[in-house]
């Protein structure tokens, strides 16, 4: 054997052997025991993580008392005091035109002149008939006469008498109604020159000359349109919760996106006295457009002052929880528990609220609570928004 071969059988272990491998046995388990203590630690503040999230946060606002006036602002269409479509009560072809749009004119003025050849030859012959007629009925006079002073020497009977009377009598009715007739055609003829019927502006010219005219057709566009647009008529629909707060000489104030910052004063004139089938009653006001800044036909914004009504607090729309328990709001209670209140609106100005019960001033609500929020959950109250109230509207 050689002398520098280890001897396998004679090796003997460092003396420090096994209390180094008790240790690493005892880290070992210090290690395992450590992670399980972790992971119990871990899994417990994921219960409580998880726990906490299944509570809402809501965030709180303060109904405020209504003790001043509110602007119930709605859309309002503006139309002319007057307007009309002028169309001819005459058959023919258009001769001339005198005025465009545009174009302001008075009552009576002459806007066009239709030619009626027509027309004109049935009021010739009328008038012919005429003189026929009146012809006729002076012989029969004659006649009458004559046969009057036969009677008077017994030369004719009474019965031949009156039948020449009533003929002259029959004659006369003839020329009254030939008479008639040619006043009929002269007023018709009038209506060759079509004129305004009253002050106002040509809006619209629906014909250029030669054009054939039709008498008497309605659904055939006007020749002309004239509008009085000096005074303007704004119609406004008014939700029936409010039409009892509706009265003549209201004030209105219009605002038009044409004139930004500018407003326009209207009173209210009458309203239709009936409830439409949308719920809401139509309400005439009357502007004075002197100055012709408004246009007929154009959308304004209707901002009416209404009374203070008998509404106790404000809040904002989003407050406001509606579902198959009615109209409520949600309040906090002790334990941070929810706490449903029935609510009775008086006014929704569309976003606050006017209640007329359920919730007194000053008192705080949920707002924007959870769809599925309901009595007795429990929630967690956010911090407060400073200046965080209902507002008027």
């Amino acid at each position: 054997m050689p002398p520098n071969k280890p001897d396998v059988l004679s090796y003997r272990a460092p003396a420090n052997l096994k209390l180094v491998g008790l240790i690493a046995v005892v880290v070992a388990v210090g290690v395992a025991v450590t992670g399980i203590i972790g992971r119990v630690h871990a899994n417990q503040d994921v219960k409580e993580w998880t726990h906490e999230q299944l509570v809402p946060t809501v965030g709180l606002v303060t109904a405020k008392s209504d003790n001043a006036p509110q602007v119930l602002s709605l859309p309002a269409q503006v139309q002319a005091f007057q307007n009309a479509g002028i169309h001819s009560r005459v058959p023919g072809y258009l001769k001339a035109w005198h005025v465009d749009i545009g174009q302001p004119v008075r009552k009576g003025q002459l806007l066009a002149e239709v030619d009626t050849p027509d027309l004109d030859q049935q009021l010739a012959a009328a008038r012919a008939d005429l003189a026929t007629a009146r012809a006729t009925a002076a012989l029969s006079v004659t006649t009458a006469a004559r046969w009057k002073s036969l009677l008077a020497k017994d030369a004719v009977s009474q019965q031949e008498y009156d039948e020449k009377a009533g003929d002259a009598v029959a004659k006369a009715s003839v020329v009254n109604a030939a008479n008639a007739n040619v006043q009929r055609l002269q007023a018709t003829s009038a209506f060759k020159r079509i004129v305004a019927p009253f002050d106002g502006v040509v809006t619209t010219r629906s014909t250029d000359i030669g054009t054939l005219i039709s008498a008497g057709v309605a659904t055939e566009a006007p020749l002309f349109t004239v509008s009085q647009i000096d005074k303007l008529r704004v119609y406004v629909n008014v939700p029936q919760n409010y039409s009892s707060q509706i009265h003549k000489g209201m004030i209105a104030k219009l605002e038009a996106p044409e004139h930004p910052g500018e407003q326009f004063t209207a009173t209210v004139v009458g309203d239709a006295q009936a409830i439409s089938a949308q719920g809401s009653l139509l309400v005439q006001l009357q502007l004075d457009n002197k100055a012709g800044k408004l246009k007929a036909g154009s959308y304004v914004q209707a901002k009416l002052q209404m009374p203070k009504g008998a509404s106790v607090a404000l809040i904002p729309a989003s407050a406001l929880i509606t579902g198959e328990h009615g109209n409520q709001v949600a309040t906090v209670g002790p334990g941070g528990k929810v706490l449903m209140r029935q609510v009775t609106i008086a006014r929704d100005l569309g976003t606050t609220i006017d209640l007329a019960s359920g919730v007194s001033p000053n008192e705080k609500i949920i707002d924007n609570p959870p769809d599925d929020l309901a009595a007795g959950d429990v929630v967690k109250i956010a911090a407060p928004t400073p200046g965080k109230t209902a507002k008027n509207g």
